[in-house]
């Protein structure tokens, strides 16, 4: 039963990476473009949406492989590990990295929805929120995790 509830997840991994590409992919080019066009005298205003932009998938998509990694730990019976903690870390890490490039990102955003209607300023603050509140969530499960670590090397000691 566990690894059919792990394979659920490692699929449902792999679905989550798929819009995120197609995002980059296909929509990020035409922010760029369209970002460009509605400001046609700051050059580099393209570039840095895509600075952002695919800035972010990177730790999206490292952050997806640590999670995938954790699956795999517990498909191994090794989910109570270092190894763990280090993954637990690791998306820690690129929660952060995302939320801190979303809100060195923010003014440039809010910049390009001044000028669209509806404006769509709220997308860039649903992000930062979304991966912070993701950061405290792994904090607190990478501490709960090195307790039980650490009961479970007290209890192999006294054995």
């Amino acid at each position: 039963m566990k690894h059919v509830s792990t394979l659920f997840l490692k699929i449902a991994i792999f679905i989550i990476g798929l819009p995120i590409l197609a995002l980059c992919i296909f929509l990020v080019p035409h922010i760029g473009s369209f970002a460009a066009r509605l400001y046609p005298d700051i050059a580099s205003i393209k570039y840095l949406v895509f600075l952002v932009m695919y800035g972010a998938a990177i730790p999206f998509y490292i952050a997806l492989y640590q999670a995938f990694n954790l699956l795999r730990y517990i498909d191994e019976n090794k989910a109570f590990s270092k190894r763990s903690v280090k993954s637990l870390e690791n998306i820690q890490r690129c929660a952060i990295t995302i939320s801190g490039l979303y809100v060195l990102g923010l003014p440039l955003f809010h910049f390009i929805a001044r000028k669209v209607d509806p404006p769509v300023g709220m997308v860039g603050l649903i992000i930062v929120f979304a991966s912070l509140v993701i950061a405290v969530f792994v904090t607190i499960m990478k501490k709960l995790l090195q307790e039980v670590i650490h009961i479970k090397s007290e209890n192999d000691l006294t054995v």
